[in-house]
């Protein structure tokens, strides 16, 4: 089976990881903050706080722009279900918009109409969630001049997107957002084994992801609460041992094993990301005659190619191609050993969002994205060998 993503482990990455087995440190060491370094230096951002999952820094993101019971959060319908969970974590409410038909991330188009009925009907986000797709950004700058008009924040899932650039400039740059999120998941560019982290150019958000990530416990003297100091503590400077719990955080940390995996691995990054474009760059060629529709590049991105994102393109009539529907070709592939997978259900269409009030119909394009959609194996290591099977199993299954 050719997998649609997997990770590559150097002889350097299993060494970063023993030496830290044979160190002092396993849980938050002096890895955690190097690897936050190396992800400042790849995205240009001030301040990167690391935690153990990607949905945990979704979650803090939130926490820390105060999104709570009474807030509403938007998000696109094609992501994984995390992006729209963190806010009902909060207490919060969630609601979608509809993506855009070509780039698959979230229309700012669709964006402007919402806001504006939103405003009418005083139901305004708190905060919007833009995802970016596969590793292509969103169309940030539009998205941007719309939240400011209407006095909202930016989270940027970020998940698929490390090392991809916007105008120029990395994602992750917070140019047009307030935090952003990335995702460290063996299947994606870079791994941790398991990991995210929130980066942000905001002094006092990266202070409270950091207090969020640990309980809300703090040994900072500066942001302790001085009303709540026992009697036997009141002096000019705290005990050695003294800290204290200023909010309801949570045991979110990174261990220093995922953190010297993260570092090791994020030294190849420049080679990951040239190997995926060339990877894409090559579908495009050699897919060209089929009968799919390949992934659509905006000239303001490049992408880090974390996906690489078909569409069938189906009879109006019979919806299907070569006689085969969606499903009978996605089973088809994998019966030949292509590991292809779906990203994403649109999560307004999953049972418990349903339960919400969500229904078939909410958001038509992105359940039509849903109907044709295919994502196919790419991965830094995938030889040509191996991407020409995938290239001649869908000949075979699409026009033989």
């Amino acid at each position: 089976m050719i997998p649609y993503g997997k990770q590559d482990i150097s002889e350097q990455d299993i060494a970063s990881v023993v030496e830290v087995l044979q160190s002092d440190f396993l849980t938050q060491g002096p890895q955690v903050p190097l690897f936050e370094n190396a992800i400042k230096q790849a995205t240009t951002a001030q301040y990167a706080c690391a935690v153990n999952s990607a949905t945990s820094a979704l979650h803090i993101a939130c926490m820390a722009l105060d999104v709570g019971p009474g807030d509403i959060v938007w998000t696109s319908p094609i992501t994984f279900v995390a992006s729209a969970n963190c806010a009902l974590y909060c207490g919060a409410s969630i609601d979608f918009v509809d993506i855009d038909p070509q780039t698959y991330n979230l229309c700012p188009h669709a964006l402007a109409t919402k806001l504006a009925h939103a405003k009418r009907n005083q139901t305004l986000p708190k905060v919007i969630i833009p995802v970016h797709l596969g590793g292509q950004s969103c169309a940030l700058a539009a998205i941007y001049a719309l939240a400011k008009e209407y006095g909202v924040k930016i989270i940027e899932d970020a998940s698929h997107c490390i090392g991809a650039q916007y105008q120029d400039k990395p994602v992750g740059a917070c140019t047009y957002s307030d935090i952003t999120v990335f995702s460290f998941h063996p299947v994606k560019i870079v791994t941790s084994a398991e990991g995210g982290a929130a980066v942000t150019n905001c002094a006092e958000l990266a202070q409270r992801l950091e207090l969020l990530r640990s309980h809300g416990v703090t040994r900072d003297e500066s942001q302790m609460d001085a009303s709540s100091v026992p009697d036997s503590h009141a002096q000019t400077t705290f005990p050695p041992w003294y800290y204290q719990q200023i909010a309801l955080g949570y045991n979110y940390r990174m261990t220093d094993l995922h953190a010297a995996l993260g570092l090791s691995q994020m030294q190849r990054l420049t080679s990951f990301i040239r190997s995926r474009q060339h990877l894409a760059s090559r579908y495009n060629e050699l897919l060209a005659d089929l009968p799919v529709l390949l992934p659509t590049q905006h000239p303001d991105t490049q992408s880090s190619w974390h996906l690489y994102i078909i569409r069938l393109r189906l009879a109006h009539d019979t919806q299907r191609v070569n006689n085969l529907t969606h499903s009978e070709v996605f089973s088809a592939l994998r019966e030949r050993g292509i590991g292809v997978n779906l990203h994403y259900i649109p999560v307004h269409l999953q049972p418990f969002y349903q339960r919400l009030g969500f229904a078939e119909g909410d958001f038509p394009v992105a359940e039509a994205y849903y109907e044709t959609a295919i994502s196919i194996p790419l991965f830094h290591g995938m030889t040509d060998a191996q991407q020409d099977e995938v290239v001649l199993a869908l000949r075979d299954v699409l026009l033989m």
